[in-house]
């Protein structure tokens, strides 16, 4: 007989999320918003994807100088996805070089694709959410 305390329930099964990040980290919520449900479903155990596009790509630049607009920088923060286990995190190659960034520019490691990869990659997922 299990204690009490036990689950004998199993756990829900892992689904396929992907977000994606295709705005300025600040000026509205969505960047810090998407970050809160990235670790949110990581601490749930489930299979997490973290896409940047677009302007997205500054939300993990590094050396964001934020106090001209009064704001806390957040993006050190995305250094912390590592120990939930998010390492699938991905920048479209065309929005990092149409902003004149390169890896050595970001955080945090990331693989860079270009469109068709991405494309393939959003194939595999079973929940996309855009921010």
């Amino acid at each position: 007989m299990s204690e009490p305390w036990e689950d004998d329930e199993p756990e829900g099964p892992v689904r396929k999320f992907m977000y994606v990040n295709r705005r300025a980290p600040y000026g509205t919520i969505y960047a810090l918003e998407s970050l809160e449900v990235v670790l949110i479903a990581a601490a749930f155990e489930q299979d997490v994807t973290l896409v940047f596009m677009d302007d997205g790509v500054y939300q993990i630049k590094k050396d964001q100088n934020t106090d001209a607009i009064g704001v806390k920088n957040f993006s050190p923060t995305y250094r912390a996805l590592e120990g939930y286990d998010v390492e699938k995190l991905y920048v479209e190659k065309e929005s990092l070089e149409s902003r004149g960034l390169t890896t050595d520019d970001l955080v945090v490691p990331v693989q860079v694709v270009d469109k068709d990869q991405l494309a393939e990659l959003m194939e595999e997922q079973e929940v996309i959410l855009s921010f």
